[in-house]
């Protein structure tokens, strides 16, 4: 098995106690009532109050969950309750939870992140920034369905190169018919939407250049949802020989995974997000096409990621937990399904995750690069989902549920 563990993965470390699972509420009201007995919600609302985003600024201004109908509608982000309630700070990291997040990378190699100079790639050495973990965010505005959020601060990395970073985020709530433009399809009757976009800018503040030579960041935006038996996650990826274009997937960041949750094809990736079973994946840019889905029948619900990625860029930070011969060979988009790390141990949720990553970041004193994540969630008749999963994923919602072996 290979050390190359990721921050999308987090990790259950080995000096953090594991917490029990727990099953989130069913609804959105529930789970903004608890979020709010223990930190500050800013609600982000339509006017016809069905579309809404609960938003916690003491971490880093991430989105917690969001539902499409209201206070009783389902409740689409996953919420480490357990963790929340017990006011506790972890050592290593701490999973709040949350469907869109800002973090950086990388997390290993010479450039790390998250292993300081000269420690060892090893889990006991591994910590999670405060600024990316527990450090709050300073909240600039928020009125009616966006809100924004600042933070400056100071990164180390492995090599010993020290960046100085200001970091600027804001949360939009999307009209469903700016959504259907940007996605390229008409909108079909039959659905209730919730969408948004979190645009992430960082700034070098410093006052030198950041070189490959001594290292980059990434923007990293993760997103980790509620698992379910049947639920797939679906990528579609770039067509070609991987003489051209490399290896279509990476899979083997914990282990092989297994065929039956795992199907690679020409042009789409299929992948359980049962939460069973710990593993993940990883897309290379010049196999990403930007986008990322999952259908869950058991609640009729399609969610979909966008994300922004410049063409013919392909240097992206590498997180391998090893001193690397390619440090900007890493992965454009991953995503990852949880799972007990061991036999007999306990899952850290369960949950799945959509994530997507910047390019390496290699700006100038003052210049600015920014990277926008969008999510959507859909839910309604079969009929209108299996027609946007069509145009937007290039697939059936019965070509999903048949791939790994689902009914």
């Amino acid at each position: 098995m290979k050390r190359n563990l990721v921050i999308g993965s987090l990790l259950l470390m080995t000096s953090v106690p594991a917490l029990n699972p727990v099953v989130c509420a069913a609804h959105f009201g529930d789970d903004a009532a608890f979020l709010k007995g223990h930190t500050e919600i800013i609600v982000l609302s339509d006017p016809a109050g069905r579309a809404k985003l609960a938003i916690a600024p003491a971490w880093q201004g991430r989105v917690m969950t969001s539902t499409a109908e209201g206070d009783s509608g389902l409740s689409f982000g996953w919420i480490n309750r357990e963790l929340i309630a017990s006011g506790k700070i972890l050592e290593h990291i701490n999973p709040f939870g949350g469907e869109d997040r800002f973090w950086m990378g990388p997390e290993g190699g010479q450039f790390s992140i998250f292993f300081a100079r000269g420690a060892k790639f090893e889990l006991s050495d591994w910590h999670t920034p405060p600024v990316l973990d527990t450090v709050p965010w300073k909240t600039v505005h928020h009125a009616g369905q966006q809100a924004r959020f600042v933070s400056e601060f100071t990164l180390t990395n492995y090599a010993g190169t020290r960046f100085v970073v200001a970091a600027a985020r804001e949360v939009r709530l999307l009209n469903p018919d700016a959504v259907w433009q940007k996605f390229g399809v008409r909108a079909p009757n039959g659905l209730s939407v919730v969408a948004y976009e979190s645009d992430n800018q960082v700034t070098n503040m410093g006052q030198t250049d950041w070189k490959k030579e001594t290292g980059l960041l990434s923007i990293w935006i993760l997103g980790m949802f509620n698992p379910s038996p049947s639920a797939t996650i679906v990528v579609p990826i770039q067509p070609g020989a991987e003489s051209q274009l490399g290896v279509k997937v990476t899979s083997d960041y914990f282990g092989q995974i297994p065929p039956e949750r795992l199907k690679v094809k020409d042009s789409v990736i299929f992948f359980s997000a049962d939460g069973k079973f710990r593993s993940k994946i990883g897309i290379s840019p010049k196999r990403s096409r930007a986008i990322l889905g999952s259908y869950d029948p058991d609640h009729r619900c399609l969610t979909l990621v966008q994300f922004t990625q410049p063409s013919n860029v392909t240097d992206y930070v590498n997180s391998l937990w090893k001193i690397q011969e390619n440090p900007f060979q890493g992965d454009a988009a991953n995503s990852y399904n949880d799972g007990p790390p061991a036999p007999g141990a306990k899952p850290l949720g369960p949950f799945y995750e959509l994530e997507s990553s910047s390019p390496a970041l290699a700006l100038t004193p003052g210049q600015s690069y920014s990277h926008i994540h969008r999510t959507v969630h859909l839910t309604g008749s079969i009929s209108a989902l299996d027609e946007v999963s069509r145009a937007v994923l290039g697939v059936s919602l019965e070509e999903i549920q048949t791939a790994l072996g689902n009914p």
